[in-house]
């Protein structure tokens, strides 16, 4: 008669199969030792606790296994990984496309007096504009190009044999462009269906286009199936801010909407469960009535707009029914995304538009389409292969942290350098609490460069262009204020002891060029000045025995900024540092002439 079984003392510690054998072995050594003797390798007792312990290895094993995978730290399959970031607000962009510049050429004709080109005849290259490189790998036009733009180079192609005036000018301009080619698909779609998915196959798209059925609506891709507004970019046509801000962002009513969904191996369009009916049953706010009134300032200040009350229905935007889907979308692999140097000099179709085509002789427009020449001077070169496992769970840890709001200053300005470069670019921004308020109002001070690589205040259309980012972004209870940092522009003075057997001229001008590699760009805004660092750099310059002195003032006058700081009265009390208030930025804004030394 076997043991009473009580308080059977049990190694749950025993999991893998050598274990669980052992322990079943004890077992049965204790409580049936009457029934069970033989456990040689060839008798049958062995062979049944051999399956028992295999079967219980398999099974600790896959229970480990999926209680890892049930972790974003431990899992160990992309698609866990994925559904893990997909659940902590992380979406996957699968594909990447490189970005580069290419150089254009064109010739016009002379104007009928011979002296410059013929304004008409000088064309704007439009988006979409595709050329191919030499591995037959496409390249589309990201933004219009203006080759009547003032800063292209031009110069004389041919002149008349019979007067020896300009008869063809050679016009140089430069574009962005994007790897991948565009694709279309057509969906016919049934009855009405919540949460229709259309399916585009392949993991090699990189951005849907545009997306129109047959009875001519468009639906617009938003980031979730809730948010109801989006912003265009509509073209800046003011010639005085189009430089710094070439397009305006305009907020739209999308009811008709999706949502792009990527794993490893496809690409889908989710739409919402609405339908038409539902829509014509809806209201729509005008966006005026809920966006109030600017107050009379000399700067952007905050709009209270609120996207999610644009649209009055839950049912996260209406989805196609009885018709048909048009998807255009652009799609990349690592064969097509990158290209040599002076590899990209095809031309695969031009998109050209001129000013008054009407009045335009045919055969002059065919002459400049015709006459378009592209080359890449420099390559396009980057990785476009998805995230390895590692790379994903930070892409999906960073994604969370930041979780696409605005709460911290580093959050806000996080968003500002991340703006569609299409909207405009801030070259440095600083956000500070403002104290003057008893509410959660915050001072965003930005500063742009211009063209020639100085520091110039920002255009009030790139100021209204980060207000609306930045309001789908913020906190419900913060207000914001855009302001312009101050540039305060500053010289330098210095005196150094050489080593006596130096050139004092070449070690005096390797000082000089040390000093202005280091200050070619300028800091942060608020952002204090180091004057040990001007010391450090000098005594590192090779030929220089010692820094004697150093003197930082500031610049005023003609070329330079009128703001005035007495910059005496900000600098430390152990002359380390020129303290910068939370709104300034320093600048030495002409390095040649505005660094100046003497060496003894």
């Amino acid at each position: 008669m076997p043991k009473r079984r009580e308080n059977i003392d049990i190694n749950y510690l025993s999991r893998d199969f050598q274990s669980i054998k052992d322990d079943l072995t004890e077992y049965a050594r204790r409580y049936y030792p009457d029934t069970f003797r033989d456990f040689s390798d060839a008798g049958f007792g062995a062979l049944m606790l051999d399956m028992v312990s295999y079967v219980g290895d398999v099974m600790s094993f896959y229970l480990d296994y999926q209680a890892n995978e049930s972790f974003l730290s431990t899992a160990v399959e992309y698609e866990n990984v994925l559904k893990h970031g997909q659940s902590m607000g992380y979406k996957h962009q699968g594909a990447n496309s490189t970005y580069g510049t290419v150089t254009l050429y064109i010739t016009v004709p002379s104007a009928d007096n011979g002296v410059g080109p013929n304004d008409a005849a000088i064309p704007i290259l439009k988006a979409g504009t595709q050329f191919m490189s030499e591995n037959n790998s496409i390249f589309t036009l990201m933004e219009d190009v203006n080759f009547a733009d003032s800063v292209n180079d031009m110069v004389v192609a041919n002149t008349s044999t019979s007067t020896g005036m300009p008869s063809q000018y050679a016009i140089r301009a430069t574009g962005q462009v994007v790897s991948g080619e565009n694709r279309f698909k057509r969906f016919t779609v049934g009855s009405f269906q919540k949460f229709r998915v259309l399916n585009l196959g392949g993991n090699n798209v990189t951005e849907i286009l545009s997306v129109y059925d047959s009875n001519g609506n468009s639906y617009y891709e938003v980031e979730h199936l809730s948010q109801d507004t989006i912003y265009l970019p509509i073209t800046n046509t003011d010639t005085t801010t189009n430089v710094q801000t070439p397009t305006i962002i305009k907020p739209v009513v999308v009811p008709r909407r999706f949502i792009v969904g990527k794993n490893r191996f496809s690409t889908n369009l989710i739409f919402g469960y609405g339908s038409d009916t539902e829509l014509n049953a809806s209201s729509l706010v005008d966006p005026a009535s809920i966006v109030m009134d600017l107050h009379a300032k000399n700067y952007v200040t905050d709009r209270a707009l609120d996207p999610s009350n644009l649209v009055k229905t839950d049912k996260f935007g209406v989805g196609p029914s009885n018709t048909d889907i048009l998807v255009t979308y652009r799609t990349n692999t690592n064969e097509n995304s990158n290209a040599s140097s002076n590899t990209i000099t095809r031309v695969v179709s031009a998109d050209m538009q001129f000013k008054d085509p009407v009045m335009l002789n045919t055969g002059i427009m065919n002459s400049v389409q015709y006459s378009l020449e592209v080359n890449n001077e420099e390559p396009i070169q980057g990785d476009v292969s998805p995230p390895n496992l590692i790379e994903l769970r930070e892409l999906i840890q960073g994604s969370f942290s930041a979780h696409n709001r605005a709460v911290t200053a580093e959050d806000y300005k996080a968003l500002i350098y991340t703006i569609p470069s299409r909207f405009g670019t801030v070259y440095r921004c600083s956000v500070v609490q403002d104290v003057d308020s008893n509410l959660r109002n915050i001072n965003i001070y930005t500063i742009c460069r211009s063209n020639n690589g100085y520091l110039e205040v920002t255009n009030n259309v790139l100021k209204e262009n980060i207000k609306t980012w930045l309001n789908t972004k913020r906190m419900i209870n913060d207000s914001i204020d855009i302001l312009d940092a101050k540039i305060v522009n500053l010289g330098i003075e210095f005196e150094l002891l050489s080593e006596l057997s130096v050139n004092k001229t070449v070690v005096l001008n390797n000082a000089i060029s040390a000093l202005s590699r280091y200050l070619l760009d300028p800091g942060e805004v608020g952002e204090h000045f180091g004057i040990t660092d001007i010391y450090s750099i000098l005594n590192d310059v090779p030929g220089v025995a010692d820094a004697t002195y150093v003197s930082v003032y500031q610049k005023r006058g003609t070329g330079y900024s009128s703001v005035s700081m007495d910059v005496k009265s900000q600098m430390t009390a152990d002359g380390r540092f020129i303290k910068a208030p939370k709104n300034v930025i320093f600048e030495v804004k002409y390095p040649s002439s505005d660094i100046q030394g003497t060496i003894k």
